[in-house]
């Protein structure tokens, strides 16, 4: 069953004609309370496959599977009213062929009620997005540093360095061609985001590209500086809030040890006061 069938206010049309006009905003959630701060500010909110890494402890996010995408998917619609909702296929998802992708792709989006769908990778993947467009599915590309091939690509390396960025520019190019509405530029040389960005006519989302992409979208938990260990150089901490979580966490935890926390006001009395005064 959808968990949110009511259309956005905000669709994949819209996002494309931002193209050159205005910068487009992006942040992942999985939450419904983390998606309803988002929604006003947000012109499309991303159901990363990111979930795996972020929320569940896996070390990448090739273990990420259909039902994690459709369970953080149904909750965070139900967080949304104006900011489009795009969600993420999972590894092993849509890589078979067109058809499989198709079928995974309406599943997603039917259970969820995303408006689009993601899928990474360049010229391998033009026929399957061409082919999901084509039978009514919006998708945004991701090209550059595609999480899900970190085993063939040897780690979270910069791609499109040297002659690599001909194969980058190549798969974004291939991608818009397809029919996608919008395409990921992940960890990418800022000089090849930005050749990207003159050269394909949909808007290009960067995260860790160039402030002159079209877009950009960050891990919220990044942002928010929720891991106090791990700090990508792409990412801008707006907030410390790891920090201020383990703190709250030990004073918690310090009080309850003393018994001052549970405080009076905290707890009930065993019989409520009488609202009447008793008869004489």
């Amino acid at each position: 069953m959808s968990a949110n069938t009511q259309t956005p206010a905000i669709t994949a049309g819209d996002i494309l004609a931002l193209k050159g006009k205005q910068p487009i905003v992006s942040l992942t959630a999985y939450t419904t309370p983390m998606a309803q701060m988002m929604d006003a500010h947000c012109d499309f909110v991303l159901v990363g496959d990111s979930v795996g890494m972020v929320l569940h402890g896996l070390p990448s996010t090739l273990g990420v599977t259909m039902e994690m995408m459709i369970l953080h998917g149904q909750a965070v619609a139900r967080g949304l009213s104006r900011a489009m909702l795009v969600i993420d296929m999972p590894f092993g998802s849509y890589e078979e062929g067109p058809e499989q992708a198709f079928r995974n792709a309406a599943r997603l989006m039917r259970e969820t009620g995303a408006a689009a769908v993601k899928l990474e990778g360049g010229v391998e993947m033009a026929s399957t997005i061409r082919f999901l467009v084509a039978r009514g599915i919006p998708v945004m590309g991701h090209v550059g540093l595609t999480p899900q091939s970190i085993n063939t690509l040897g780690g979270y390396k910069v791609q499109g360095r040297a002659e690599g960025g001909a194969q980058v520019l190549d798969g974004a190019r291939a991608v818009a061609e397809a029919g996608a509405f919008a395409v990921v530029l992940e960890k990418v040389p800022q000089v090849l985001a930005d050749e990207i960005t003159a050269a394909v006519p949909i808007p290009t989302i960067g995260i860790g590209a160039s402030a002159g992409c079209d877009g950009q979208v960050l891990v919220v938990d990044d942002m928010l500086g929720l891991f106090t260990a791990f700090k990508p150089k792409f990412v801008k901490r707006y907030g410390d809030l790891g920090v201020q979580a383990e703190a709250a966490i030990a004073e918690y935890a310090a009080e309850v040890r003393a018994r001052l926390f549970p405080a009076a006001e905290h707890v009930f009395a065993d019989q409520a006061p009488s609202k009447t005064s008793p008869k004489d």
